[in-house]
């Protein structure tokens, strides 16, 4: 169902426009990235983004929100196929973190949900940021059994996910690296 005062169409267009927003920001952040440059992947007029959203904050905090709408999806859909008795915690906690790990492959989503928090001293970007990490505590809390210390292990493991893929640390043979990363010591017959 189309926002109140929009229709299909332009709402179709403002997904496009959020998309071409976070492929922008992923890269170069909030200061670094123009609207002109977003208008450009979009296929659209720089004006016409001004008509979607009254300011780049404005567009920013929308791609927040709209991020945060992916991951919820994400999220949800990994605690959907519960028919029985709730997972146990073990479980439940492999289920989200597939999910998220499917969903970062996307290296824009990944790397946006990092300039985020890079951009939040912006007063609506601060308070959009608030809004996904809030959606996201409620929805796997509801996952985890409102279990608060493996909701903040759950995060925590996130945000080193999302370290590890940005700096690419599967493909550096590094005793640090390897740590970071999980991965195990190279055996002594493959050096």
């Amino acid at each position: 169902m189309p926002a109140p005062g929009s229709s299909v169409k332009s709402d179709q267009r403002r997904r496009v426009v959020l998309d071409a927003a976070v492929a922008c920001f992923a890269r170069k952040g909030y200061y670094g990235t123009t609207t002109g440059e977003i208008a450009e992947r979009a296929g659209i007029s720089q004006p016409y983004v001004y008509r979607l959203f009254a300011s780049k904050e404005a567009l920013f905090a929308g791609a927040v929100l709209h991020v945060s709408e992916l991951i919820s999806d994400a999220l949800t859909g990994a605690g959907a196929d519960e028919a029985g008795p709730p997972r146990q915690p073990e479980a439940a906690m492999r289920a989200i973190r597939s999910a998220y790990s499917t969903l970062i492959q996307d290296r824009d989503v990944m790397r946006f949900l990092m300039q985020a928090s890079c951009a939040a001293d912006e007063p609506l970007v601060a308070e959009a940021v608030r809004k996904c990490y809030a959606r996201q505590v409620e929805i796997v809390g509801e996952l985890l059994n409102h279990d608060d210390a493996a909701v903040r292990h759950w995060f925590g493991a996130g945000m080193l996910e999302n370290v590890t893929l940005t700096l690419g640390l599967a493909d550096v043979d590094e005793p640090w690296a390897r740590t970071l990363s999980g991965q195990a010591e190279p055996s002594q017959a493959m050096k």
